[in-house]
């Protein structure tokens, strides 16, 4: 129950950064806010090969590998897209930094998700 708790606590930091990299009143702009997507996507490939892919005690799974090759790409996604808004000028770079720090947040935590509930016993993330 306690690891649920620190994983909230560290969920509501990051999105507090982001938000704080949005609304504070010499930023303004919600742009930053498309990280959102980043983050729904981001454990998406690894529910599904941990799903398909077989239990057997291989080193390589190609499903697994694959599924970490496009969460990969989607974590620096998340944190390519306000270094580009910002280089734009869609963003201020203090916003940038906001969001990126929010990211680090939000994405330790979604790891720590998978490191805490991935594991096969009776409290697991399979069963939802």
């Amino acid at each position: 129950k306690a690891a649920l708790v620190g994983l909230s606590f560290s969920g509501a930091i990051g999105l507090t950064f982001l938000l704080l990299g949005c609304a504070l009143e010499q930023y303004g702009v919600y742009w930053p806010l498309f990280v959102l997507i980043f983050y729904i996507l981001s454990p998406i490939p690894t529910f599904i090969s941990r799903r398909l892919s077989d239990d057997s005690d291989a080193a390589s799974n190609a499903c697994r590998e694959l599924a970490c090759f496009f969460t990969t790409g989607i974590v620096v996604s998340a944190f390519g897209l306000p270094i580009i808004l910002a280089r734009v000028a869609l963003i201020q770079w203090g916003a940038c930094g906001l969001v990126m720090a929010g990211n680090a947040v939000i994405f330790l935590t979604i790891l720590g998700f998978f490191l805490v509930f991935g594991g096969g016993d009776e409290f697991s993330w399979e069963q939802w």
